[in-house]
Formats: structure tokens, sequence, C-alpha cells
């Protein structure tokens, strides 16, 4: 059997409905821009898929570690009085909960920005496929802006940016829920510790409720100041219209 080649036709440029090219002048223009854009935003989509295995890996290892202490602590109090000798035990046992915990809450966080700024790149690549094919946007269920608010659209939660539903909304994420667990493994701490001083169960009791709320209100601080530092350092190329984002980036 003959081998023949097929010659393939040249790739039309995308041209806008007055005739003009969608993209003359710019690197779109060149017909190997579809195929590494595409490249790349498999390689961003791969990256978030590391990025959410690791952040529920280190959940799920944290809640494991918590439980099987606890566990140890219940088996250890059937064998020991509950004396001063236990509440030093139980207090080693917590802290370390806690710092673990602690740990796991900074790396978390670390790899929500990590997939934030994912996101922001698939964004770009996104406003690139409209600039190549105008008229795309009724077909696209995520957003193509790379600002916070474009980028949070994904989540269907850019409108609560800033507003008490998104310190709500936060809780329901794995930092927050680790950030909850955090606080109350300061709190049974915080007992211990009174009660090893030689205070009162009741005083311990009102120092375990002001360390949870104590813990509560600095999650939120943090979790706040995080994300508000983090949009500063986006620097957005195609930030959404009417947005702040988008007069800063004209006034640049």
């Amino acid at each position: 059997m003959d081998e023949r080649t097929v010659a393939l036709p040249h790739e039309r440029p995308i041209r806008t409905a007055d005739g003009t090219r969608a993209t003359a002048g710019t690197p779109l223009e060149d017909p190997r821009a579809l195929t590494i854009l595409t490249t790349e935003h498999w390689s961003l989509l791969s990256a978030r898929t590391l990025v959410y295995n690791e952040a529920f890996a280190r959940a799920g290892m944290f809640l494991t570690f918590l439980s099987a202490t606890l566990v140890a602590l219940g088996l250890i109090a059937t064998q020991m009085t509950l004396g001063s000798g236990f509440l030093l035990v139980a207090g080693v046992v917590l802290g370390v909960d806690l710092f673990i915990g602690l740990a796991t809450m900074g790396r978390v966080a670390t790899a929500t920005s990590e997939d934030v700024r994912y996101l922001q790149g698939m964004n770009r690549i996104r406003h690139a496929y409209h600039d190549i094919v105008p008229g795309l946007e009724r077909y696209f269920t995520a957003g193509k802006y790379d600002d916070i608010r474009g980028v949070f659209q994904v989540y269907g939660v850019a409108e609560e940016i800033g507003r008490p539903a998104g310190v709500l909304h936060g809780f329901t994420t794995v930092m927050g829920m680790i950030g909850v667990i955090c606080a109350a493994v300061a709190a049974a701490l915080v007992y211990v510790l009174v009660l090893l001083v030689g205070g009162s169960g009741s005083v311990g009791g009102l120092a375990a409720l002001a360390g949870f709320a104590g813990s509560m209100a600095v999650n939120v601080w943090v979790m706040t100041r995080a994300l508000t530092s983090f949009a500063t350092s986006m620097n957005p190329r195609f930030p959404t219209p009417g947005s702040a984002a988008e007069h800063e980036t004209d006034g640049r």
C-alpha cells in the first residue's frame, strides 16, 4: 500500500463581527498558541489535584493522630488516678496535638494559596481563549478574570468576600475546620494547665472558654489577614470589570 500524505489546511485567523482579526498583533495570532495554552492549562489542573490531595492527606493525618492520642489518654486514665501525674501526661499530649494541628493548619493555608495561584493562572489562560474566539462567555461556567473576585467565582463565593458570610464560609473549609479543632485542643490544654497549678474545676472551665474564644478570634484574624495580604499580592492583569483591582490596573 502506497503511503500518502494529506495536506492539512492552514488554520485561518479568528475574526470579529466587523471583520478585523481578533488577535492581531499579539502572540495569540500564532497558530501554536492554542496548543501551548492548553498544555499549560492541564499542567495547572494537575498541580491543583496534587495540592488538594496533600491538603486532605495532612488534615486526615492530624485527625488520625488526634483520635489516637485521645484514645491513649482514655486508656491511661483507666490505669492511673486522676491526679497531677495524669494531668501532666495529658498536658504533654495535648501540647503535642496542638503543635501538630497548628503545623497542619499552616501547611493547609499554604496549599490554599498555591491552589488560588493555579486558579489565577487558569483564569488567565481562559481569558486567552476568549480573546482567540470572542463570544464564548455563555458557554463557560468559570470566569476569565484573574483578580481575587474573579478567582473566587470558581468557588461561588465571590460576592461574600469581605462580608460576614465570607467568614462563616471560611469555617466550612479544611483550614477553618482545623482551626476550630485546634481551638478546642487549646481550650482543653488551658483547662489541664489550670488544674495543674492548683486551680478549681470552675476556674479551669472559665479559662478554657476564654482560651477557646481567644483562639477562634485569632483564627478569624489570621484568615482575614492572609486573604487580604494574598489579594494585594496577586497583581491581576485581567481584573473584574468595575472592581477596585481594575482601577488600580488602569492607574499603572
